[in-house]
């Protein structure tokens, strides 16, 4: 599926309140782990099965630096 369709999926299924093409593109380019991107065309794609349980860990990784920078500052 395309980075566009991937981010409408992200939030769609509550993985992350929201998501960006801009910012699946850029976890293509820098995070090693994202999964295997083709080209086809202008569009860059990826398989919904393999980009379902990265968005899922990241999320979660993201969550929890989030609790922790709330816990610093005294708001949690």
């Amino acid at each position: 599926m395309t980075f566009r369709e991937a981010a409408r999926r992200v939030v769609e299924e509550g993985i992350a309140p929201s998501m960006s093409h801009q910012r699946v593109s850029q976890l293509a380019r820098t995070d090693k782990d994202f999964p295997a991107v083709e080209q086809i065309g202008r569009s860059k794609v990826a398989d919904w099965r393999e980009l379902k349980p990265y968005f899922a860990a990241h999320a979660k990784k993201a969550a929890t630096r989030d609790s922790r920078r709330r816990l610093e500052r005294g708001d949690g």
